[in-house]
């Protein structure tokens, strides 16, 4: 899987019985080999109920999607399965990236065909759901990365979409339910999240794999009149002496809220070296790093 990738432990060599044995024969450090870029990616979108009426702004991903030069195709939530059964040949006969976005029941659809997909052991690189149908399914194991965007408030919409246990994937869900300009029938327009998405999936061939066991999933309610940020997951960045909230949400270039919300903490939260803060990063994460610590006083001098 592309973000499944094992922490490899590597023994230390044996003393040899001479300095020149040792010198010969002693154990280099394995170095995993290079990252080849993947093929791009195959695209397939889903509309929801009255599609053509109310899922019309993933007619409009797919334009720019296309644009970019994806393979990308938008399909009726209603041919569902056989769309899944397409996409699991087509990824048989040549191996590409499988990325699933879907608006309300094509919401619904995108975690079917990750379920169709699993029973094959294929994965799923990418799914995005934006107000999936209530009856949605959780998140199967073969997912690599999962972002939901929802209105947990919404009676067409509304599915707060989990991970099954034993997740290990990227997932990060956002509640826009307390945006009032947002709702079920507009909520897959957005040129923003839209730019986004199409960001996204430039980037997902070109990233190493990341280990699985570093991702921490993020699940924000996002504060009223904010633009969604589409994070990949959370990082655990260490509390170093003289770090606030402020300042490392500063030094990573997030809002505030997201570092309070993922730690269940007040914004003025007091923070204790050697603890961890949970910052989200994106797909390409930059090297997480906390604020601008207080240097230690110099040796012999005060502060």
């Amino acid at each position: 899987m592309l973000a499944a990738v094992a922490l490899l432990a590597f023994g230390t060599g044996t003393a040899a019985a001479t300095p020149a044995k040792s010198k010969t024969n002693a154990a280099a450090p394995a170095t995993p080999p290079p990252f080849e870029p993947l093929p791009p990616p195959k695209i397939y979108l889903f509309r929801g109920a009255m599609g053509p009426i109310f899922s019309t702004g993933m007619d409009r991903l797919e334009e720019k999607l296309t644009k970019a030069g994806f393979s990308a195709n938008v399909y009726e939530f209603t041919i569902c399965r056989w769309i899944g059964d397409r996409a699991i040949s087509s990824y048989k006969e040549s191996p590409a990236p499988i990325v699933l976005i879907g608006h309300s029941m094509g919401g619904l659809c995108s975690i079917v065909i990750s379920e169709m997909a699993a029973k094959e052991n294929i994965p799923i690189s990418l799914v995005i759901a934006i107000d999936p149908a209530h009856a949605t399914g959780d998140v199967p194991l073969n997912v690599e990365r999962f972002i939901n965007i929802f209105l947990s408030d919404s009676v067409l919409g509304g599915g707060d979409v989990v991970a099954v246990p034993g997740f290990r994937g990227h997932y990060a869900s956002y509640d826009l339910k307390e945006n009032s300009r947002v709702s079920h029938i507009n909520i897959e327009k957005s040129d923003d999240i839209h730019r986004q998405i199409v960001e996204m999936v430039t980037q997902l061939p070109r990233i190493p794999p990341q280990t699985q066991a570093d991702a921490v999933p993020l699940r924000y309610l996002v504060p009223a009149d904010t633009l969604v940020e589409l994070w990949d997951s959370g990082v655990r960045v260490p509390v170093r002496r003289g770090d606030t909230m402020e300042s490392i949400a500063a030094a990573n270039r997030v809002p505030l809220w997201t570092l309070a919300q993922s730690n269940s903490l007040p914004e003025n939260a007091q923070l204790t070296p050697g603890q961890t803060i949970i910052v989200p990063r994106h797909l390409t994460p930059p090297e997480p790093t906390a604020a601008m610590a207080v240097p230690p006083p110099a040796a012999g001098g005060r502060k």
